[in-house]
Order: C-alpha cells, then sequence, then structure tokens
C-alpha cells in the first residue's frame, strides 16, 4: 500500500466542511457501516457495526469502487502549535483493519475515488490556509491541484473523469462546476447545502439548496443549462442524501433512515429506527447497494 506519511489543523463541522483553525478538537463522531436491501418497495437497513470506536472525529466515509473499503477522515491532536490535524484513512471491511493512507503537513477531507479509479480526490487545506481541491495517485507519486484558482471548496461529486461539481465557500455558497481540462469553472446555483450527488444514469447534480430560513430542497441541475428541477423538501433536521440502485432516496435524521420515491411517495417514509444511534449525519452506499455507510454522534 502506497502512503504519503510526512505528519495546521481545521475544526470540522458535524457534517464534514473544514472552516478555519481551531485549537480544540472537533465534535465526536464515529463512522458505522449496516447492511442494506434494497427489493422492490421495501429498504431494510441492519444492525450497525461501529468502524472507528474511538473518542474524537471519524467522519466523511467513501467507499472504494468495488466497495471492499472505506476512505474516511480522522481528526485528531498533533497538528503545529497545538492543532487539530485531519488525515485520510482506509479500513478494509472484510478484517475491520484501519490504517493510515494520506498522512501530510497539510489537513485533507473527503477521500473519493476518481472516475478510473486512479487517484483520490481530497479537499486539502494548505499551510496557509487555502482550500482547494487535489488528487493523490492510488499507485503512488505527488498529488496533484486539480484547479488552481477555484477555493476555497468544501465538497465534491463526480461527473465524468474532467467534470466535477464543487460546494466553493461564500456569502452565499455557490455549486460550480469545474472543467478540468480547461482549468476553469462555472456557477451552476446559490445558496446551495453541503449534499452533493450525481444522479444516477444522467449527467446531472442533486444538491440541497435552502429556499428558506427552515426549509432545505433536493434539486437536480442540469450542468449543461443550469436548468434546476425541484424533487423532494428535505425532512427536519436531515442535511445528507444518497441515491439508491432503484432510483429512491435515502436520508436520516437523529437515529432515524427515511425513504423517497420520485413519482411513487407523496413524502419520505421512515425505512429503520437504529438503537444506540443518535445524530446520524453523512450517508454512503457502495455500488452493489447492499451497505450504507453513516456518521454518528459517538456512544454515549
Amino acid at each position: 500500500m502506497r502512503r504519503w506519511c510526512l505528519v495546521v489543523g481545521l475544526l470540522a463541522d458535524p457534517g464534514g466542511l473544514p472552516p478555519a483553525p481551531t485549537m480544540q478538537p472537533p465534535p465526536g463522531t464515529d463512522v458505522f457501516v449496516a447492511p442494506l436491501s434494497v427489493r422492490g418497495g421495501t429498504v431494510t437497513i441492519g444492525a450497525p457495526t461501529n468502524l472507528t470506536r474511538r473518542a474524537g472525529y471519524d467522519n466523511q466515509p467513501s467507499f472504494s469502487p468495488d466497495g471492499k473499503q472505506l476512505y474516511y477522515t480522522v481528526v485528531r491532536e498533533g497538528g503545529p502549535n497545538g492543532t487539530t490535524q485531519a488525515d485520510i484513512f482506509r479500513i478494509d471491511l472484510a478484517s475491520g483493519r484501519s490504517e493510515p493512507f494520506i498522512t501530510t503537513p497539510e489537513s485533507e477531507y473527503s477521500a473519493t475515488v476518481t472516475p478510473g479509479g486512479r487517484e483520490v480526490s481530497v479537499i486539502r487545506v494548505e499551510l496557509d490556509s487555502t482550500q482547494r481541491l487535489w488528487a493523490f495517485p492510488l499507485g503512488g507519486g505527488p498529488p496533484r491541484v486539480l484547479v488552481e484558482r477555484i477555493k476555497p471548496v468544501g465538497y465534491q461529486a463526480w461527473l465524468d473523469p474532467t467534470s466535477v461539481a464543487a460546494f466553493v465557500l461564500g456569502s452565499p455558497s455557490t455549486l460550480q462546476l469545474l472543467d478540468l481540462a480547461a482549468g476553469r469553472a462555472t456557477v451552476l446555483l446559490s445558496n446551495i447545502g453541503r449534499a452533493l450527488q450525481k444522479v444516477p444514469g444522467r449527467r446531472a447534480i442533486s444538491v440541497t439548496q435552502r429556499v428558506s430560513e427552515t426549509e432545505w430542497w433536493i434539486v437536480q441541475v442540469d450542468p449543461a443549462t443550469a436548468a434546476t428541477t425541484p424533487i423532494v423538501r428535505m425532512p427536519e433536521k436531515a442535511d445528507y442524501f444518497v441515491w439508491l440502485s432503484d432510483g429512491s432516496l435515502l436520508t436520516a435524521a437523529g437515529s432515524r433512515f427515511l425513504r423517497y420515491r420520485p413519482k411513487v411517495d407523496p413524502e419520505w417514509k421512515v425505512v429503520a429506527t437504529l438503537e444506540g444511534i443518535s445524530g446520524i449525519t453523512r450517508l454512503a452506499v457502495n455500488g452493489k447497494n447492499d451497505r450504507v455507510a453513516f456518521v454518528a454522534e459517538d456512544p454515549k
């Protein structure tokens, strides 16, 4: 296994966005994985396993393309001048063994295997606090910044090998389409949330958008025209969502998982309530749709 072991720390919010340097550790969260079944009109989520089980911040799970490994962000003490440090770890789901994957003097967040499977893209907080999208080769070698001038980037969702949708911080935050070949960006939407997902089977991005202080919607965005189509209002206290193989949506709030089937269900329906779990946030589903990874508060 190739590692970048060189060891700016930042407080990441409960959903995983790295804002500003801090001397305080971020909220305690763990990464869990649970069996998932999607069959016709039924979604079943089995008993979860705590993969990280430690005091501290473990967040932003992302499956490898074959579903056998899970990348995630670990924030721990040890940065310069007593700050916290964010690194990327990788866990083998068969053995449960976890080990560092990217550890550098900078902080890295939100690891995602890129289309083609040759690199892992991350949000990198550089030593001067610049926050950009970088890629690390899986086979080793120096990392590269993907779009030089676009910053500060907070989240990412790949459309194809040369196009990635990005959450770019600002007032307001914007959804931007990064053209890696041309090295430019196009603003598609404003007032967006932290959840970005490619729409399965379409060249489109789905994202949460704030329409009022208390109301958020999942919308579909056409990257060619910036045309926006509303899909469904998010449940209260829900931040993230993922698409399932049958074209339905899965989200979570508190200890509950909820599912929405466009053009079938009038509203979200609860499909599971997990005992002993609270504060579910970030979600990821593997390619086979038989496992769901999620982030929740450290068990009390």
